[in-house]
């Protein structure tokens, strides 16, 4: 009965993700703090609702909806909006959301200045958060809000929609470590800091941190206030500094210049990229043959020429399907065997959507490679294919019977043949006879 249950959980999930507007599937776990109202973030639940996503709401602390059952997810994407919470059920524990990860769920989680299990989970992430309590400050421009309530102008990004207006934030920055995985996608103004009250009582430490430039410098465009992270896996989690980003009164409020701010818009591009609707990848099938031929051969031979294609496709959330891509213009294809032995270009095809294709003359050694295919840039889905295949050496009947940088020593060996014939044939025909004529001459004497 277990066995079976499970099953049918397993064919659920699967039926969900494939009539999917994300490309991962549309249930959606939301965590909500009971000191949020639902109805303040009313725009930004109904519009992931209008995208076609099912929205399970949970308090932080209840047992069900279970997040996953028999180690399978039932949710495909799980947003955490629970800044004051800091106890979780038992399903809900930073190990708990890392293992969603390697399931291919995807996360949205909201930061708090409180020190939570989700300050511990940031920091697996390469996230470095300041002390609990120090929010984000600035006083520019001027403005009658408070100075934690800062309009963040929007960078450009493949990520979000262009010419995006400035965003309302309050919340708590993060510094962003070396991982090569990080998206940063919102950073704050070059004029904010991070201190530990709203007034200007800190500001000679933030003035010493500057001059010295040391590891205690909470401040400027270094710091990120929406951060993405994407795993081997290409499954996906954000960490936002304050859940008031997706607000309705942030969506509503206008900006300091009269014009509506851009949170709804930035809100909907942020977890477009989140649950996998945009900027997502993946390689179909690949091809490799012999020139003049179609099928893949059992192995080749040293100094074959090779033809590999890629076939690469995008999905499109307006359709929900799946489209071929012909975008990427940097990628390359390497034959390697330890080493690459050979790097070349795989250029798309003119004509052709979502084929690439390249041929390339195999190395003259003979052994095991692998078409290795590695696409990685940021904000984009990870491409990633090997295929291994033998190269062998010739066989005896393959090699040449006569080289052309052997001719000096062909013509030696010629040359050599043809004067011992010339010595041999002046030797055997000599004068014999007048030798024997001085022979008799000497007897009779």
């Amino acid at each position: 009965m277990r066995f079976l249950r499970s099953a049918l959980v397993s064919f659920l999930v699967l039926a969900a993700k494939v009539l999917a507007k994300s490309s991962s599937g549309d249930a959606v776990l939301v965590l909500l703090d009971p000191s949020l109202d639902r109805a303040n973030y009313s725009i930004f639940f109904s519009g992931l609702e209008k995208r076609g996503y099912n929205l399970t709401f949970r308090a932080p602390k209840d047992a069900s909806p279970a997040i996953s059952e028999y180690d399978v997810p039932n949710y495909s994407h799980v947003i955490l909006f629970t800044p004051d919470t800091k106890t979780y059920a038992s399903d809900i524990t930073p190990q708990s959301l890392v293992g969603l990860l390697s399931e291919s769920t995807n996360l949205l989680i909201a930061l708090s200045p409180k020190q939570t299990p989700l300050t511990s989970l940031a920091t697996e992430f390469s996230l470095i958060l300041p002390p609990p309590g120090t929010p984000l400050l600035s006083h520019y421009p001027k403005r009658p809000e408070p100075a934690n309530i800062i309009p963040v102008s929007v960078p450009e990004s493949p990520i979000l929609t262009p010419s995006t207006p400035p965003v309302w934030f309050s919340g708590i920055p993060h510094a962003l470590g070396n991982n090569p995985h990080l998206v940063p996608v919102l950073r704050a103004p070059e004029e904010s800091f991070a201190a530990d009250s709203t007034d200007d009582s800190g500001a000679d430490a933030i003035v010493d941190a500057s001059e010295k430039g040391g590891e205690g410098l909470w401040a400027g465009s270094q710091m990120g206030l929406v951060t993405g992270f994407q795993t081997m896996k290409n499954s996906r989690v954000v960490f936002a500094g304050g859940v008031e980003l997706f607000s309705d009164e942030y969506a509503r409020k206008e900006l300091p210049s009269g014009l509506p701010s851009g949170n709804a818009q930035f809100a909907r591009d942020v977890t477009a990229w989140a649950f996998k609707e945009t900027l997502t990848l993946r390689i179909d099938r690949t091809e490799h043959h012999r020139v003049n031929e179609t099928a893949a051969p059992e192995m080749y031979t040293v100094n074959d020429q090779i033809v590999y294609t890629a076939y690469i496709s995008a999905y499109d959330r307006k359709t929900s399907s799946w489209k071929p891509y012909s975008g990427i213009a940097d990628m390359q294809l390497e034959f390697t065997m330890l080493d690459p032995h050979v790097r070349t270009a795989l250029p798309p095809v003119a004509g052709e959507p979502g084929k690439y294709e390249v041929q390339f003359r195999a190395p003259d050694r003979h052994g095991v490679f692998k078409f290795v295919v590695g696409w990685r840039r940021t904000g984009y889905s990870f491409l990633h294919t090997t295929t291994t295949v033998p190269v062998v050496p010739l066989r005896h009947d393959q090699y040449p019977r006569f080289l052309s940088a052997a001719w000096p020593y062909y013509a030696g060996a010629i040359s050599t043949s043809v004067g011992f014939f010339l010595f041999a044939a002046l030797w055997l025909s000599g004068d014999v006879k007048g030798e024997k004529k001085n022979l008799k001459g000497a007897k009779s004497e």
